[in-house]
């Protein structure tokens, strides 16, 4: 079980639940059809983002696998909402969970994303105690590989035309981390 204690912080950012007054600025990203291009939703309307803050995103914390854990990411310094992350919890039995995130394009190219999804495996590695995270996704968006890739993530998949999405055929990338490796960058001052 995951109970943290938020916020949580890393350098610059807070990683939090969302919250009605965060329905405008989600909002803001969740609409617009770049954002969402490689993510498994199109754009949403303002209800929609509503509806999902005050059920499937309002979870604060994970009992029990199949759950999801989705979380606000906020500049500590400006208050100011970057985008979202997630963290689910796969499979008690093999301690498996898999990350994801979201950002607002004028939150692109700082490492906020690199930031947040770092915190995420802390997250599983050390507050659910996973043995492996895994994270997903379109193989075509490069920007979300490079992020995986900084963080230590290796690639270990490409699943070719595997899912017909969004009107076409899509390769699925998968990256993925052990325990064992997330706990060596520790010791080694890669991570905090």
């Amino acid at each position: 079980m995951l109970h943290p204690d938020y916020p949580l912080a890393t350098e610059r950012l807070l990683l939090r639940p969302a919250t009605a007054a965060d329905i405008d600025d989600m909002h803001a990203y969740k609409s617009r059809p770049d954002v969402c291009r490689y993510l498994p939703y199109d754009p949403m309307s303002r209800a929609e983002v509503a509806e999902r803050i005050s059920g499937v995103w309002s979870r604060t914390e994970l009992t029990e696998a199949g759950q999801a854990l989705n979380l606000c990411v906020e500049e500590a310094a400006s208050g100011r909402l970057l985008g979202d992350v997630v963290l689910f919890w796969r499979d008690a039995e093999n301690r498996t969970g898999e990350i994801g995130y979201v950002f607002a394009p004028e939150a692109a190219g700082r490492g906020y994303a690199t930031e947040a999804a770092g915190a995420l495996l802390a997250l599983g590695f050390e507050g659910l105690a996973l043995h492996r995270v895994t994270a997903r996704l379109d193989a075509r968006n490069d920007a979300s590989c490079r992020v995986l890739e900084r963080i230590g993530m290796r690639r270990e998949a490409l699943h070719l035309q595997d899912m017909w999405f969004k009107n076409e055929w899509s390769d699925t990338a998968i990256y993925a981390m052990l325990e064992y490796e997330w706990r060596e960058s520790v010791e080694a001052g890669v991570r905090r």
